[in-house]
């Protein structure tokens, strides 16, 4: 059975990134310091990305008025979701899930800089793990 990682070398990058601003900022600021400050570490370590690049979403192939903004897509094909709460929570894993939904990508990365004394990442993979849709039977 293969375990390969999903975008391995990419994903380093992104979780890196991360791991710098933490190490720089520490935990207690509000998301949008971490915001900034992601965008400016994002660059300095060449990884392409769009922050809050609002997408369209659909029902029924029924274009919606209503968009949504990842925090960041990296590499054109990774979301990097970012939070400033005391520990992640089913509903910031859920959010991660659906935008990978809407946007038919296979990998987001969830990073929590309010926890303490290490902050939190995820990686979450479409259809993989505890994501894997349900088999009937």
């Amino acid at each position: 059975m293969s375990l390969e990682i999903v975008f391995k070398e990419e994903s380093y990058k992104i979780v890196g990134a991360c791991y710098e601003v933490y190490r720089e900022k520490g935990c207690g600021f509000v998301e949008a310091v971490y915001q900034e400050c992601m965008e400016i570490e994002l660059r300095l370590q060449d990884v392409p990305y769009a922050a809050k690049h609002s997408l369209s979403l659909e029902y029924k192939h029924n274009p919606l008025r209503a968009k949504f903004e990842p925090d960041f897509m990296c590499f054109g094909k990774i979301i990097l979701e970012l939070k400033a709460v005391t520990t992640l929570a089913e509903e910031h894993r859920a959010q991660v899930m659906n935008y990978l939904k809407a946007t038919g990508l296979e990998l987001g990365i969830l990073a929590n800089f309010g926890h303490y004394p290490k902050m939190e990442i995820e990686r979450i993979v479409a259809g993989k793990g505890r994501y894997a849709a349900a088999r009937p039977g």
